[in-house]
């Protein structure tokens, strides 16, 4: 698996090179992120462009996020720059396992690449975003509570809000939120872990307040699948009015712990179903486009 990652990799960054393998130094360490940048950022010389970080799961790679979500083919169309990031020892530090604040400086490192593509790329710095799956989701919402300055909106998906975030959240700025979570995930529990993390109904819950959203919940609207797909998306999204920051509850019913629209990544591992009702990058473009600091 690793060989045919790293061969499919090389293919990605050769060829016109759009996908760029670089590194800085971060206190101690040196770190590594990939930039992809589509083919409109060489076209369009005085255009500023949008960016999206994309943080991977515990155990994975900055390559294999990129492979698995393909959202370089969503920059593609909509014309924003991805960072895939990379964990030091394959994780991020939200206070699962490590010291929260004294632990690995990932928010600092964070922060690093962002002065980096200032210096080195156009980019709309009122328009920068954040996902990331499972344990790369955990770490998009600590940076949605810790660097609301910077990060217009983020996307979290099979990872609801962190209880450490929330012992540490202190910042007061608006952040739209956008939570993917599947109901049958078996990694990550819908219905949330005491002591651990909230439930997605609570994560919702949770920045609804923070956001200042207020009056009645509504009703969620369904989307089933295509045929033959036994899942379904119950969509909840609340804001309070033009320009507000949104808070978005999309609960896979049969979901498991995976990105929806993504080809199967299971590698053996018990994650569950993808569902093809919805395709999470395009879902999430549309919502971060509503968004600027």
């Amino acid at each position: 698996m690793k060989i045919a990652i790293s061969l499919l990799l090389l293919s990605c960054l050769s060829a016109p090179v759009l996908a760029q393998v670089q590194s800085l130094q971060h206190k101690e360490d040196k770190r590594r992120y990939i930039v992809y940048t589509p083919p409109s950022y060489q076209s369009q010389p005085q255009q500023a462009f949008p960016v999206v970080f994309n943080f991977h799961g515990g155990g994975m790679s900055m390559a294999e996020q990129m492979l698995y979500t393909q959202m370089n083919r969503t920059a593609e169309r909509h014309q924003f720059i991805v960072v895939y990031p990379q964990g030091i020892k394959q994780d991020w530090n939200v206070g699962f396992g490590m010291d929260y604040p004294a632990g690995t400086d990932d928010v600092g490192f964070t922060q690093a690449i962002l002065s980096k593509l200032k210096q080195d790329y156009r980019i709309d710095d009122k328009r920068v975003y954040a996902t990331g799956l499972s344990r790369g989701g955990f770490f998009a919402l600590r940076l949605a509570a810790e660097l609301p300055q910077q990060f217009a909106a983020v996307a979290s998906v099979g990872a609801p809000m962190p209880e450490p975030v929330v012992q540490h959240h202190q910042k007061t700025d608006k952040v739209g939120m956008l939570l993917i979570q599947g109901t049958a995930d078996k990694v990550v529990l819908h219905e949330g872990k005491a002591a651990s993390y909230l439930s997605a109904q609570g994560t919702f819950d949770y920045w609804r307040k923070h956001n200042g959203i207020e009056g009645a919940t509504p009703q969620p609207r369904l989307m089933p699948g295509p045929a033959g797909d036994t899942t379904q998306v119950n969509w909840l999204e609340q804001g309070s009015g033009a320009g507000s920051a949104s808070v978005a509850l999309l609960s896979v019913k049969d979901g498991g712990h995976t990105w929806p629209g993504a080809d199967a990544f299971n590698i053996g591992l018990p994650i569950g179903k993808t569902t093809r009702a919805i395709d999470a990058n395009e879902v999430m473009w549309a919502f971060f486009s509503r968004h600027r600091r």
